[in-house]
């Protein structure tokens, strides 16, 4: 796990790595901070042109249908690199005939994974060490000039990093719509990610199904009140409701822009300003429509001793989440924010596009009734 962590800080500052692979080794540098002299090295380390991995998403932007999880495009020797970087993030781009993207490795594909874990454009340069190269690749490594990681080491991290989470600390904090709550802290295994478990109430007064209330953080919107979505107000609600409903618990989850990160956010906000909707938007930079994953709130959920719960949300996703993971969600109550003309297409979008039950809101109804559960099937 330690060498996937060291990968990540070090893509995160622009410096390429090994992924050591069963098709082969293959050298890689994210497109973020890449420049010519980057693309240089990383050919001449491996002794073959680099080649441009690729999300099936931002392929099929790209106006390309592609099954594999990634695509490789060849890399022009003529190429510079902004030229590249452009390319690689135009929202009308699109694929000639000629240029018919090729199935990734193994190498190739872990490279793609270790740009999601840090949480930075899902996309690389790539480059597959040649025989020839071999020997001055692994001096480099030896030295520590170069970071090698196992792409057998980044899947295992992949997998099971939300089931390490450490309960680090809590605190009684007053709330302005709950007086009795009490914050604890989980802190995930790499310490790269803390979740928060905000618990209303004394347990040995809730419900036999406890309210609670999975929120992916949002900066923009909790802390500073964004008006293009409404996650602060949704936020401000769940507390009220499960105050009301005689306590429960808010998990206040890391995970930005739906799993993007703050930075690729800000990205998909600059390119919804050009008319394209959220999902569009992430579509462009590389990912699918939600990069959310629940693991780390079903295990916080254990941690608490909590099986069954009542489940304040809009999103089918949440409660195939929970059943999935062997949580029984006994209902959903819905949770709302005002809608207003900033925030309309996002809203139409996820109800449209995601499934999501904004009926209520949309068609300005009254909020807050308990719906008929209804199963949804997990993608």
């Amino acid at each position: 796990m330690r060498q996937v962590e060291r990968a990540i800080f070090d893509l995160r500052r622009g410096l390429p790595v090994l992924v050591r692979a069963s098709h082969g080794d293959v050298m890689v540098h994210p497109l973020e901070g890449c420049d010519d002299e980057a693309l240089a090295a990383l050919h001449a380390f491996s002794g073959n042109q680099p080649a441009l991995a690729l999300t099936r998403h931002r392929l099929s932007r790209l106006g390309i249908d592609f099954e594999p999880r990634v695509g490789l495009v060849p890399i022009d020797p003529a190429d510079r690199a902004n030229e590249v970087i452009a390319w690689a993030s135009a929202e009308e781009q699109r694929f000639s005939l000629e240029n018919r993207p090729l199935t990734a490795n193994d190498g190739s594909v872990a490279a793609l994974d270790l740009m999601r874990i840090g949480l930075l454009i899902p996309a690389a340069i790539v480059a597959s060490v040649s025989d020839g190269k071999r020997a001055q690749v692994e001096a480099l490594v030896a030295e520590g000039t170069v970071l090698a990681v196992a792409a057998e080491q980044i899947a295992a991290y992949s997998e099971t990093r939300s089931h390490f989470l450490k309960r680090t600390s809590d605190a009684e904090i007053p709330l302005s719509h709950a007086e009795r709550a009490r914050f604890v802290m989980f802190r995930e295994a790499d310490g790269m990610r803390e979740h928060i478990a905000i618990i209303i109430g004394k347990p040995e007064e809730w419900n036999d199904a406890v309210p609670v209330r999975l929120h992916s953080a949002c900066l923009t919107g909790d802390l500073f009140g964004s008006l293009r979505c409404d996650c602060g107000e949704q936020l401000r609600e769940s507390v009220r409701t499960i105050d009301e409903r005689g306590g429960g618990v808010l998990l206040y989850l890391a995970q930005e822009g739906r799993g993007i990160g703050l930075a690729n956010k800000l990205r998909a906000y600059t390119l919804q300003d050009g008319g394209l909707d959220t999902v569009d938007a992430d579509q462009v930079l590389g990912f699918g429509e939600d990069e959310r994953t629940y693991g780390v709130a079903l295990e916080m959920l254990e941690q608490l001793d909590i099986t069954r719960i009542e489940l304040l949300t809009n999103n089918p996703e949440k409660i195939a989440a929970m059943d999935q993971g062997g949580v029984e969600v006994v209902n959903r109550r819905g949770v709302y924010g005002k809608l207003t003309k900033q925030n309309r297409r996002y809203l139409d979008a996820k109800a449209k596009r995601a499934g999501h039950w904004l009926e209520e809101v949309l068609n300005e109804g009254e909020s807050g009734p308990v719906t008929p559960l209804k199963r949804p099937m997990a993608r």
